[in-house]
């Protein structure tokens, strides 16, 4: 049976549900004293009487050979459809007989014992063609009560078919409770013969919801492998395609290899490769490899959270000593362990492996420390073999760069490069031009460095690659600007700059060497935190026009270039460290 409510496989169907009635839905009331309702009772039965005996009926409907004698009036009165013909100049409003093609004589049977005497029973094998009779017929008290019957009987075996009927028929309701089950219990539905019929563009429409409650994307890979393996011959053309939505890089290493790598499918799909590769290189860097694919869901157990380390208090003389964490899901501030030596300010930040590290902070600083993030405690690294200020640091292919900055007598070109397998810094090919306070970010296994400063009065708007596999540096298009302490992130393959006393938000395609203003600021800022946290741009403090240190927030989305202002930080704060990292959460 094709219908939406014989799942051969579902058990769990009410059956005190299958002799439910349209007064135990709620759908008809009578309302009044016992008299009137008595009264009311016995002029519909009579009516009904009547229309089977063929007494004073004016109309016939004419249904699958069969005849059903009728009277215009009780059809207006409960169908909008009818109603409509019966008042119209149209010629089958003023026939004795109407042929009707859209329904069975059993429905239409089941309906005018509704309409006569407001009595039915909506049971599993009738409800579908009861709502769509009803919905044709414009019946709209009848179609309500079989929208609520088939709500009852939502279950994650049938939960994708009820979707789709209530699609069909607009029933938002009952579309919306449909779509939350298969979203709230993906793991069940997964596991039901409806699942695997679906369309590759309805399956990759759900996997790419945000509301999929799934703990470990396994999960997700082993049942779009399902759904893969149920007609192979069809749908292994559109393995890439659905691989795309699952975040094979979230997936445990040892999983990963035993179960991606070796899947015989996978290994000889070559569409499938450079999925494969975006996977290795997130195990093997971590979170500097960045797409959609990377970010958790919102319900697994770990999620993206923003690190803010140090920095200038409000008027720039103290230096801060917090280690801050802030959830953008809930909104709220915890604390960290705080970072040694905080008399420091102006250094570099990054993270790697989920590690956050610090370099820099005075001038000839080389004290390099991590926050290793699982225990909570900063350790002491190798130190740089340059002493720097106001330099810049990312990780870039599994390394970490330090780049430019101030010795408080000139400007660095020096660039520095440390293995965390060694704990080791060693020189690298120097910039093209000496600067600090540049806005540094990487893209696509490249490295940019963009403006900074040149002295102490002027300023760049050079923009530098670095090549590690070249060790060598080109000079790409100059950006719209000439300014210095800014800051930039990548995400989806852009880079977006910030700071610098600048009220833009201005992007830079790299593939295409074009720069282009995507949004304002309500003011300049300059010296903020700049991070990429669940696909969206965090802003977050930095120093506006007068000098002073703010703790005003914005997130910028990359997608709909949409600027928010968020909840405010805890302090105002500027030239902090500012990272995001994985943090595992309980569900």
């Amino acid at each position: 049976m094709n219908s939406i409510m014989r799942e051969e496989h579902c058990t769990s169907v009410k059956e005190h549900h299958d002799n439910t009635t349209l007064e135990q839905s709620g759908q008809i009331s009578h309302t009044g004293n016992c008299s009137e309702s008595c009264h009311a009772e016995e002029i519909l039965n009579t009516l009904n009487s009547y229309r089977k005996e063929g007494i004073f009926t004016d109309v016939v409907l004419l249904v699958d050979g069969q005849e059903f004698p009728c009277h215009r009036a009780t059809l207006s009165a409960n169908s909008a459809f009818f109603k409509a013909m019966f008042n119209s100049n149209l010629k089958e409003g003023k026939q004795k007989r109407i042929p009707l093609t859209f329904i069975s004589a059993h429905i239409m049977d089941i309906l005018l014992d509704y309409m006569y005497v407001g009595k039915n029973i909506i049971q599993e094998d009738n409800v579908e063609k009861l709502l769509e009779a009803s919905d044709l017929l414009q019946i709209s008290k009848l179609r309500e009560a079989c929208a609520l019957f088939l709500e009852s009987q939502i279950h994650a075996c049938n939960c994708l078919g009820i979707m789709k009927f209530a699609d069909i028929y607009s029933i938002s309701s009952l579309f919306e409770k449909s779509r939350r089950l298969f979203l709230e219990d993906f793991l069940t539905v997964s596991q039901y013969k409806e699942f695997l019929e679906l369309s590759e563009k309805q399956l990759i429409e759900y996997l790419s919801d945000d509301q999929l409650v799934v703990e470990k994307e396994e999960l997700v890979f082993e049942a779009v492998m399902r759904w893969v393996s149920y007609d192979v011959s069809t749908r292994e053309k559109s393995l890439k395609d659905v691989l795309e939505h699952v975040r094979l890089p979230l997936l445990h290493p040892l999983y990963f290899l035993e179960k991606v790598e070796l899947d015989p499918l996978i290994k000889i799909s070559k569409e499938c490769h450079a999925l494969l590769l975006e996977a290795r290189q997130y195990h093997l860097y971590g979170n500097e490899q960045t797409s959609v694919r990377t970010r958790p869901r919102r319900f697994m157990n770990c999620k993206e959270v923003i690190v803010t380390i140090g920095g200038c208090d409000k008027k720039g003389h103290l230096k801060l000593y917090n280690t801050d964490l802030y959830n953008p899901d809930n909104r709220r501030w915890t604390t960290l362990a705080c970072m040694p030596g905080y008399t420091r300010s102006e250094y570099a930040t990054c993270i790697l492996k989920n590690d956050i590290y610090v370099s820099g902070g005075h001038m000839n600083s080389t004290d390099v420390w991590m926050l290793n993030t699982k225990l909570n405690f900063w350790i002491k690294l190798a130190s740089l073999n340059k002493g720097r200020w106001r330099h810049r640091m990312v990780s870039l292919q599994g390394r970490l760069y330090a780049v430019g900055g101030f010795d408080g007598f000139k400007r660095l070109s020096n660039v520095e490069c440390y293995d965390p397998f060694s704990n080791q810094w060693s020189p690298v090919s120097p910039l093209l031009e000496a600067v600090s306070s540049p806005a540094v970010a990487t893209c696509k296994n490249k490295m940019y460095v963009i403006g900074g400063a040149l002295d102490d009065y002027s300023n760049t708007s050079k923009v530098q690659c670095y090549d590690p596999v070249e060790n060598s540096w080109i000079v790409k298009n100059p950006s719209p600007f000439c300014q210095r302490c800014i800051n930039a992130v990548s995400v989806n393959n852009m880079i977006y700059v910030v700071g610098g006393l600048m009220d833009h938000i201005y992007q830079y395609m790299p593939d295409a060497d074009i720069w282009r203003n995507v949004n304002t600021l309500s003011g300049p800022l300059e010296s903020c935190g700049v991070t990429v946290c669940d696909g969206k741009i965090y802003i977050l403090g930095g120093r506006d026009s007068n000098g002073e240190g703010t703790d005003k927030v914005y997130s910028f989305d990359p997608t709909t270039e949409m600027l928010v202002e968020e909840s405010s930080m805890r302090r105002c704060v500027s030239n902090h460290g500012c990272v995001t990292i994985l943090q595992n959460v309980k569900r």
